[in-house]
This record gives structure tokens, C-alpha cells and sequence, in this order.
């Protein structure tokens, strides 16, 4: 109901306008565009069920274009900002103009700007022949004569621009070499006969004009535009109708988004050598911007990175030139590929640097936090354990909780392992590392059975990483069993924290006896100063499925707390699980 009543309200608010707009702007807000007719149809009727104003035509690329208007800019704007807030239209929609539209194909019988109603083909790929279907093509606002006068004053650029703008409407499949040849001339023919003009196979001014403003629509949406920094010694064409300038951060040039599509850029500028730049690339593949999944390349005096995730799609390059270096990132949102693919080859075509660098300095007096670099947030694992080594070639026993749902699994931040066997009911998993690493220390399995009363240490990161090193925690084994008198699991009397689940809990020989199991998260709640851990009869049993052996101690003596910390920390690692 609530839609309905904000539609009536458009259609009295923008309804008088939007005819105005027809004659005065031709600006709309593409909502959609379909392969098929028919798909494009049925898609039409929705939202004419609900909205005023749809309007359907044919794409120059052969596709099917749901737009709604025409409004005035400003209008436009405003339709294209509530309608997203209210959900009505997709995120991802955008403005667009009458030139980038071709003929009409609903309502059906309409001609919104003045074109003629497209007959069904049962594919959108032939071209239709206008001239045979009895259309009369628009007269030609320079004779053929006059256009190849014009012609002759475009740079070999503007020549290259212009085939490929007719190669990405679909009418030109050759070499972009800026030479107008027989293919050229036919390809600007069928664009001339597809779009109702005289087909002379010679673009005219204006004809040239609407090429390209068709081809740069989706530049022009977002308000593609010179951007030079005098500071960070940058000069590039920047989205700026959807960013804008934030802030200096060192070596960041921040840029945020100043609209619903939520895009983001950073200028990157610094002194450095080959040792910062790989640093940079390392710092860069840390923050949230840059998702996990994706392309990554460090080769020589520069680096790309391209992440996607999480609803993004991040892309990064910079590169060493003397003792400077370069770059930028653009951050865009998923499900606009086209368009983001648009902007990103237009920033990378019109880069350019000076000898002016950002000054080191630079922002140093915001506000500093851990988690952030140079204001950027850092990424942040959704679920960390702690874990220890069985073996040398690095093998890892964790709990099954940091190996669950996971995209990836690492071993302090940056060794990914994966799942070799895992036991959910008794919370144990065994991890092997992706490739073999060599552990300072490597656990060894008690052979006596502990005692009850006996004194015990775990070794676990308490507090997720915070700290940077394991800890260790004392206590004692209250019994060896669980709550229920259940085997392969002991109960302790020691007051340890979630990071700490999966660490190795010692006896005072400094061998494993056994590893601590998380607080469980439903039934019965223990108090603080009780804890739960698997035997090592079931930790060898887990290994054993993994296809793997623990490792067996040998009866020494007592060992002092500095040996036992030495031991803990060269065998102890922290278990990440990232979304």
C-alpha cells in the first residue's frame, strides 16, 4: 500500500514535469536491461504495475532498456534516490539519456521520443532494416560532404574512440586502428540505418556526438571528470558525480562516496624503494577494501590487486618510479560490472604523475586506533582459536569451531591450512597446512594418565591476537571425565577465555595432556573458574583419521615455568577463520 500511495504521489509531483522534461531534457532512470523482448516486456508490465512513468527501448548493443521518465535532471535525481530507498528499483540503477535509446517497444504504440514502436524479433540479435519496414530516416543535419570535412580534423585518437564506441554498440567487429576503411564505413551505415538516419556510411557531427555520448553514458552517470592533486603529484579522470574528497591519510588521498552507490578511492602517493612497495602490497591485502578472493600480482616495480566479496569489488595497482611511488584504488560496488569496468579503464587510461609526492606527515594528528591503517579499517577474521603443532610438517589439532563456514582458514594471519578431519560432536579438527611448514616446537603426548588434583597450564591466544603471543593459564584437573562421566574428555578447575579454546593444556613435565575445549553455548552454563578438555586418547584418534600420529613423549623431569613458556610458544598458533 505504501508503494502505491508514493507512486500516486510521483505521478502528481513529476507527472506535469515529465512532460516538460520530454521536450526539454530526455533524461531518465534505467532500471533494467534484458537480452530477450519478451524478457524485457514482462519485466516492463511489473513495474508499470506499480510505478508511473515506464518506458521500454532497444539498446544500440541489442539489448531491451527499462527506464522510467523523462524527467528533468533534477527530477530525475530525486526519482532515482527515493525509488532506491523505497526498494522500487534496483541499487545498481542509473541516469540515463534519450540519445543512448533507440526505438520504443513499450507501452506498446508509444513514442515517448518520438521514435516508432520496435515489431518482436524472436531474438535480439539481427538488426532491423528500417528502410524496409517503410521508416522514413531523419534528414541529416550535414550533408556527406560536409561530414567527411568534419571527419578529417579528429585525431588518430578520436578515430580510435569512435570504433570503439560502434564495436561496443555491436556494429563493428575489426581492428581499432583509427583507420576508416570499408568495414568502418559499413559498421557507421548500420549505425546510421539502426538509429533512423541516412545510412552514408560518413558520422556527421552530431550523429558522432550521440555515438559517443551513448557509448559514455555510463561515465557520464557518475560524472566522470579531471582530478588533479597538487599534493599526492596525481592527475587522473575521477567518478566524481559519486565520490569526493575526504581527507589526507598518509599515504592514502582518501576519496568517499558521496552517494547511494557507496563507490570509494584512494590516491596513493609516497617516497619509498622496492622494499616499500612490496610492504605496501603486503599492508594493502590486510584491509577490508581488498576482499580475499581475487587476483594478486607483486612483479618488479609495481603490483595490481583485485578483491571481490562481501559486496564489493576492489581493484589497486601502484608502481615505483625513482624513489616514488604511485597508484590509486577504486572500490565499487558488486552487481554493476559494466559500468564499473567503464570507470576503472578510463582512471587507468588517464593516470598521470608529476614529481610532487604526498608528504609523509600527512594526517598524522587524526585519531589513531589499531585495527586502523592510515585510516583505513583493517580486516578482521570473523572467528579466532588457538591451535598447536603435532607434527613437521606442521600439521595443526584446533577446535572444530574455528573451521566451521569458513571461506578461509589461516594460521596467524597469513599461512592458509585447510580441514584434514574434523569431529564436531567431540570438537576437534585436525589441519594441514596448504604447504609445509616448519614448526619451532611440536607437541608431545603424555603417555601417563593424569591425575586428579595434578597441576596443568594452557597455552592459548586469551584474547584472539590482541596480544600478539600466546599466554599461559594455570590450574588443575578436578576430573577425568566430563560433566556426564563421559570418556575423552577432562573437566578443569581454571578460568580460561573463548581465544584460548584449542590450545595445549601441559602437565608440569611441559607435555601435552590434553587441549582445551570451548565453553559450550547451549544447555547448562559452567561457572567462570571451570573448563573442559579432550584427552589425548582422542586427540591421537583424531590424528589417526587424518591419516597422522601424534608424536609421544619421554618421562622427564619437572620442568621450570621459563622452559614451559619456551616450549608453549614456539608450538602455539592462532587459528583464524575468515568470512
Amino acid at each position: 500500500m505504501t508503494r502505491v500511495i508514493t507512486a500516486i504521489l510521483f505521478l502528481f509531483l513529476f507527472g506535469t514535469r515529465a512532460v516538460f522534461a520530454q521536450q526539454e531534457a530526455g533524461v531518465w532512470v534505467q532500471v533494467e536491461a534484458r537480452p530477450t523482448l519478451r524478457q524485457a516486456q514482462e519485466r516492463a508490465q511489473a513495474y508499470a504495475n506499480v510505478l508511473p512513468d515506464v518506458n521500454g527501448f532497444r539498446l544500440n548493443s541489442g539489448w531491451y532498456a527499462i527506464v522510467i521518465g523523462p524527467y528533468l535532471r533534477s527530477d530525475a535525481e530525486q526519482v532515482l534516490r527515493v525509488y532506491r530507498a523505497e526498494g522500487q528499483i534496483p541499487a545498481d540503477s542509473y541516469i540515463a539519456f534519450s540519445n543512448s535509446l533507440a526505438q520504443q517497444f513499450w507501452p506498446v504504440g508509444s513514442s515517448s521520443v518520438d521514435q516508432s514502436t520496435v515489431t518482436p524479433p524472436v531474438e535480439p540479435t539481427p538488426q532491423p532494416d528500417q528502410s524496409a519496414a517503410g521508416l522514413t530516416p531523419q534528414p541529416s543535419d550535414e550533408t556527406r560532404s560536409q561530414a567527411l570535412q568534419s571527419e578529417r580534423v579528429l585525431s588518430a585518437q578520436e578515430r580510435k574512440d569512435l570504433q570503439t564506441a560502434l564495436q561496443a554498440a555491436g556494429f563493428y567487429n575489426s581492428t581499432i586502428d583509427g583507420a576508416f576503411g570499408a568495414g568502418t564505413r559499413r559498421s557507421m551505415g548500420d549505425w546510421q540505418r539502426f538509429n533512423g538516419y541516412e545510412p552514408t556510411g560518413v558520422l556527421t557531427t552530431a550523429q558522432r556526438t550521440a555515438l559517443m555520448d551513448d557509448y559514455n553514458a555510463p561515465l557520464i552517470s557518475v560524472g566522470m571528470a579531471r582530478h588533479s592533486d597538487t599534493q599526492a603529484g596525481i592527475d587522473l579522470d575521477l567518478p566524481l558525480g559519486v565520490i569526493g574528497f575526504d581527507r589526507y591519510e598518509a599515504p592514502f588521498a582518501h576519496f568517499k562516496g558521496t552517494s547511494d552507490l557507496n563507490a570509494k578511492a584512494l590516491l596513493i602517493s609516497q617516497q619509498g624503494n622496492k622494499s616499500t612497495l612490496r610492504a605496501l602490497f603486503e599492508v594493502m591485502q590486510s584491509l577490508e577494501i581488498v576482499p580475499l578472493d581475487g587476483p594478486r600480482q607483486l612483479r618488479g616495480d609495481r603490483f595490481t590487486l583485485e578483491g571481490r566479496g562481501n559486496g564489493i569489488v576492489s581493484y589497486t595497482e601502484a608502481a615505483l618510479k625513482g624513489d616514488q611511488i604511485k597508484g590509486f584504488t577504486l572500490v565499487w560496488p558488486e552487481g554493476d560490472e559494466a559500468r564499473r569496468a567503464r570507470v576503472l579503464a578510463a582512471i587507468k587510461a588517464s593516470f598521470t604523475t608529476n614529481d610532487a609526492v604526498l608528504d609523509a606527515g600527512a594526517g598524522a594528528d587524526t585519531d589513531q586506533r589499531i585495527d586502523l591503517v592510515s585510516g583505513l579499517q583493517v580486516r578482521r577474521p570473523r572467528l579466532s582459536r588457538s591451535g598447536f603443532f603435532t607434527d613437521a610438517n606442521g600439521t595443526v589439532l584446533t577446535v572444530s569451531e574455528a573451521t566451521e563456514s569458513c571461506t578461509r582458514i589461516t594460521l596467524n594471519d597469513d599461512q592458509e591450512v585447510q580441514v584434514a578431519w574434523a569431529d564436531t560432536n567431540l570438537g576437534v579438527a585436525v589441519l594441514r597446512p596448504r604447504r609445509s611448514l616448519v614448526p619451532i616446537g611440536i607437541a608431545e603426548f603424555s603417555a601417563d594418565k593424569p591425575r586428579i588434583q595434578s597441576e596443568v597450564a594452557v597455552s592459548g591466544f586469551s584474547y584472539q591476537g590482541a596480544l600478539g603471543a600466546p599466554t599461559l593459564t594455570y590450574g588443575q584437573i578436578t576430573d577425568v571425565r566430563g560433566l556426564d562421566g563421559e570418556e575423552g574428555v577432562k573437566r578443569l578447575a581454571l578460568a580460561a577465555q573463548p581465544g584460548d579454546a584449542g590450545g595445549p593444556v601441559f602437565d608440569d613435565n611441559g607435555q601435552v595432556v590434553g587441549m582445551l575445549l570451548p565453553t559450550p553455548s547451549e544447555g547448562r552454563t559452567l561457572p567462570a573458574s571451570v573448563s573442559l578438555a579432550a584427552t589425548t586418547d582422542r586427540l591421537n584418534e583424531a590424528l589417526e583419521k587424518a591419516g597422522l600420529s601424534g608424536q609421544p613423549g619421554q618421562s622427564t623431569a619437572e620442568i621450570s615455568p621459563n622452559e614451559l613458556s619456551r616450549r608453549a610458544n614456539g608450538m602455539t598458533v592462532l587459528v583464524h577463520c575468515w568470512d
